[in-house]
């Protein structure tokens, strides 16, 4: 499972909570992949998944989150996501 975090240099709400959504969804899904993507770097990606608000989260190329979730609601959707590959 891939994990991608957009973001913009100097967001404060990314620099607080990635940290911890990072270490929650690594704890959750041994195998994960976890990229934080600076969309100024990543532009023509960004809009090929579908980025249109900043910060977004990605899974598995799917744009999930149009803003930071809560960790209960990443948990969520992890915990869903790993019950349909399992």
């Amino acid at each position: 499972m891939k994990v991608e975090l957009f973001y913009t240099p100097g967001c404060e709400q990314c620099a607080d909570s990635k940290d911890e959504l990072r270490a929650l969804a690594t704890e959750l899904v041994p195998d994960l992949v976890w990229r934080e993507l600076n969309v100024l770097d990543e532009l023509d990606y960004a809009v090929e998944v579908g980025v249109i608000t900043l910060p977004s989260i990605a899974i598995d190329g799917e744009v999930l989150f149009s803003s930071l979730p809560t960790a209960r609601q990443l948990r969520r959707e992890l915990m869903k996501r790993i019950g349909k590959e399992v």
